[in-house]
């Protein structure tokens, strides 16, 4: 079972430094963004998440948010899986987190 957690914490972390690389990288390039290949390569890693979110959220919700939203959902997601972590260590001993 910690293995799952652990997993599902790092798949959460490698996409919301993508998504944030990908923000970062969007303000300071502009509109060239599209032109510039780390953007692109963000882009093509973070687009399975900001899919997933475009298939749950309401039509109100534009689709230049849904990166936002994404980022917000995995955040979350992050949060949750750290607190079965702790919660998990602290039933079964520390010393078999490590």
């Amino acid at each position: 079972m910690l293995t799952l957690i652990l997993i599902a914490k790092l798949v959460c972390e490698v996409a919301l430094l993508s998504l944030l690389g990908r923000g970062v990288l969007a303000l300071v390039s502009g509109d060239r963004r599209d032109t510039n290949v780390f953007y692109a390569l963000l882009r093509t890693a973070t687009q399975p998440w900001v899919k997933a979110v475009g298939w749950f959220t309401p039509s109100v919700v534009l689709e230049r948010h849904h990166p936002w939203v994404a980022f917000w959902v995995l955040g979350a997601a992050w949060l949750w899986v750290t607190w079965a972590k702790v919660t998990l260590c602290l039933e079964i001993g520390v010393a078999h987190c490590r």
